[in-house]
């Protein structure tokens, strides 16, 4: 039997299904965006990886020399005035500081008191062993403008806890 010509005018004969195992321009499209996608977000999560690495290096406490723990110390209990930051300075457990304490409770006083801003600063540090002594210039602000400045000799005592901490401070005069 030869296969029979359609007729003229006739319509063409169906053809045949495509076999099963052969994808569709559709799904292989879905596949390579399905892949897209993956590879996306791996490199999305690579990425907040690489940020979170680097924010914790950024705020890492640095405990690595007293004079740096000493100065970290001071500008967060007598400039910011943040127990809860410079108690990361301070020894874990039998800190004295109750010497700085009266100074910056001093410090407050007069700027109720006087309607001023006292501040403290500080430049050289100088270290011997576990103890560093530092000059404190203590100095009143009225509307920007220094109204007063006097100097104090500072000796803080430091421990190495896991990097440095203040655990004692004293005024020398």
């Amino acid at each position: 039997m030869q296969p029979q010509e359609p007729m003229p005018g006739a319509a063409p004969a169906p053809r045949p299904a495509a076999p099963s195992g052969r994808k569709t321009p559709n799904r292989r499209m879905r596949l390579i965006l399905a892949m897209m996608a993956g590879l996306v977000g791996l490199l999305c999560l690579g990425g907040v990886g690489v940020a979170v690495s680097l924010y914790d290096e950024a705020t890492k406490i640095d405990r690595a020399s007293p004079d740096q723990v000493t100065s970290s110390f001071l500008r967060a209990y007598l400039l910011d005035r943040d127990d809860q930051e410079a108690s990361l300075y301070t020894c874990k457990s039998g800190a004295e500081l109750g010497q700085i304490a009266v100074l910056r409770n001093d410090m407050v006083g007069r700027e109720k008191k006087f309607g001023t801003t006292v501040t403290a600063s500080w430049e050289s540090l100088t270290i011997t062993g576990s103890t560093v002594s530092v000059d404190l210039v203590i100095a009143g602000l009225l509307n920007g403008q220094q109204i007063s400045s006097h100097s104090e000799s500072w000796s803080f005592g430091l421990v190495d806890e896991d990097g440095w901490r203040v655990c004692s401070a004293s005024k020398l005069s």
